[in-house]
């Protein structure tokens, strides 16, 4: 196991390198977005990225050097001109940064001159509370109703939480979103339309909570549910469970000690790969109910081509994805001790 835990990460290490280096490579070659802001902003900006590597600057102006991307102004002496350095030297210097300053860029557009690593710092905790608090909500509710459909199998139970789930789980969370807002929000007043300051009161911090939460649960549970069902009934037919009724065990006994512990072996490393998709969808429900979180960082970054930015967050999405599936696998081996990764045949 320790040697396929130490290959995983490997891999994974390098996964995350070859994506990141790639984005860096493909979104340096569009065309050059200069920065807002005046022109004290813009020579601070320029500055940092000179500092960083990325840029030339002269004082006079070179034809060599393809064109200049910005210009001083000249009221107070001579003018500077600043020119891009060639896309691979750039990341070569790029991952040297990362690697001896732990140095990521600064912020173009959308916090000019601010470090991309302390505005990402700032949100991302805005975006975990919100998806750990979806799962902690979304797991037991749609096991427990998986558990429940699967015990009253072609029931009427079963059939209604069965079709309850299939329509359900065909909306969108983005749409789902839009109908609450407008019947909760807007119409009865009951929530708040927006994500709540910092500075609102607790109660409406709380309530604030509601939208998001629902919304990001309501796909989860119906996967669970649906999930768990189809996998505790495959369970309840296998021949050990039927063995173990004949030696004397109730159909609760056998339920609790042999069907569910089997059922749970595929079911609970799904929540780790369900903590991830809901990374993912949080992003379009950050940015319609503009809560400060990652998500809606991403989609601001890509808007406002703050390139630095969007690495930042890109690299805190790959680096989740990659760990939840090292996890994944090895989750297996521990709920159930006759697999195990990485052994031999």
């Amino acid at each position: 196991m320790a040697k396929y835990v130490v290959k995983r990460i490997g891999l994974a290490l390098m996964t995350a390198f070859i994506i990141l280096s790639l984005t860096f490579i493909l979104v340096k070659l569009l065309p050059f977005q200069r920065p807002i802001g005046g022109d004290a902003q813009q020579i601070a900006y320029f500055d940092k990225q000179l500092s960083l590597g990325y840029v030339y600057r002269f004082d006079y102006e070179r034809t060599d050097l393809g064109e200049c991307i910005y210009k001083t102004p000249t009221e107070f002496g001579r003018a500077k001109y600043y020119y891009q350095v060639p896309v691979m030297l750039q990341y070569v210097r790029w991952l040297g940064n990362i690697i001896t300053k732990w140095d990521w860029g600064y912020s173009k557009t959308f916090q000019p001159n601010v470090s991309a690593s302390v505005i990402i710092g700032s949100r991302i905790g805005y975006s975990i509370r919100l998806n750990i608090i979806s799962v902690i909500f979304s797991v037991p509710i749609g096991i427990l109703l998986g558990i429940w459909a699967a015990l009253k199998k072609n029931t009427m139970t079963d059939h209604t939480i069965s079709t309850l789930v299939m329509v359900f789980i065909s909306i969108p969370s983005f749409v789902l979103i839009s109908f609450v807002l407008r019947i909760f929000c807007y119409n009865l007043g009951w929530l708040p339309t927006t994500w709540p300051t910092d500075s609102a009161s607790l109660a409406m911090k709380v309530k604030g909570y509601i939208v998001p939460v629902f919304c990001l649960s309501f796909g989860s549970v119906c996967g669970y549910c649906r999930f768990v069902r189809a996998e505790l009934c495959e369970v309840m037919e296998s021949d050990y469970l039927l063995l173990a009724r004949t030696k004397g065990l109730t159909r609760s006994q056998a339920i609790v000690r042999h069907a569910m512990k089997n059922a749970m072996v595929p079911i609970f490393p799904s929540i780790l790969a369900e903590f991830i998709g809901i990374l993912g969808g949080s992003m379009i429900l950050e940015q319609l109910y503009s809560i400060p979180g990652i998500g809606k960082l991403f989609i601001l970054a890509l808007n406002y081509k703050d390139y630095d930015l969007l690495f930042v967050d890109m690299a805190i999405f790959t680096t989740l994805g990659l760990l939840a599936g090292i996890l994944l696998d090895l989750s297996y081996g521990f709920i159930d001790p006759r697999i195990r990764m990485g052994a031999k045949k």
